[in-house]
């Protein structure tokens, strides 16, 4: 088994193979080491890309600026109406692959246009174990995942992250904002909208992993079990702040927060 200094000189490495490398940066854990290490290997010979949507909380987009102007990576920023991408707004279980089609052909062509031969991207060897259809889109425009190629898991890249001192290596995991919406569900630009000021709320309150699951006019809300008797606390001000944004009811998953939770539903019911 490789050790994981092994991992990281092998991901050095296959970075330099690449030569000039456009890298998707969301802001992420693992995209932002990426970066990180992509520049740090590279120099002038990487560029992130970013996308601007709907379905991306504007916090994450002000995050992935400050992080590249202060480590002088250089970004440019791809604006996206998701509610344009067909298939996107119709929310079928084949969603993601759409959606990640759309967008690295997007990526793709500004790359290439720049002299960027290769798009790089973020998942880890641990994404292949949830149901990830957009994985497949990836595959088919050819974008490669050096990290999940290096073999390396999230701990890895939390591990390797904190010894290069980022701020993301302790950073909750986070899923684009349609992914709360159930499939079969339309997604709308308010359901989003609503989604984005309830997480964003939950945020100034100091929750760190947390999703609110959107059910019609149900606002699911998941956190850490250690975390119950904060919204308890805080029951009052997230009641006033759901109902102002336009949410019916609210609840609190008994479950607690869990990654992809509504995938649950996958193995039993056909969309």
């Amino acid at each position: 088994m490789e050790s994981l200094s092994q991992k990281f000189e092998k991901l050095k490495t296959l970075l330099r193979e690449m030569d000039r490398v456009a890298i998707a940066f969301s802001a992420g854990v693992d995209s932002t080491f990426l970066a990180k290490v992509a520049h740090d290997t590279l120099g002038d010979n990487m560029v992130a890309y970013t996308v601007q949507a709907g379905m991306v909380p504007e916090r994450e987009i002000a995050f992935s600026r400050e992080f590249c102007k202060l480590h002088g990576i250089p970004q440019q920023l791809i604006e996206v109406d998701e509610m344009q991408v067909e298939g996107f707004a119709e929310n079928s279980r084949e969603r993601c692959y759409f959606c990640k089609h759309n967008l690295f052909s997007k990526i793709t062509e500004r790359a290439k246009a720049a002299g960027f031969s290769t798009v790089c991207e973020g998942s880890n060897a641990d994404d292949i174990h949830d149901y990830r259809p957009g994985m497949r889109a990836l595959q088919e425009l050819g974008i490669r995942s050096p990290l999940l190629e290096c073999g390396l898991t999230k701990a890895d890249i939390r591990e390797l992250s904190h010894q290069l001192d980022l701020p993301t290596w302790d950073k909750p995991s986070f899923a684009c904002l349609a992914s709360r919406i159930p499939y079969g569900e339309p997604i709308s630009r308010e359901k989003l909208s609503m989604i984005s000021n309830a997480e964003q709320l939950l945020f100034e309150l100091g929750f760190k992993q947390f999703r609110v699951r959107l059910h019609g006019n149900l606002a699911r809300i998941e956190v850490l079990p250690e975390d119950f008797n904060k919204v308890l606390e805080k029951r009052d001000q997230i009641l006033a702040a759901f109902k102002k944004i336009g949410f019916t009811y609210i609840s609190l998953d008994l479950q607690g927060f869990r990654s992809g939770s509504l995938n649950e539903t996958l193995a039993t019911k056909q969309v």
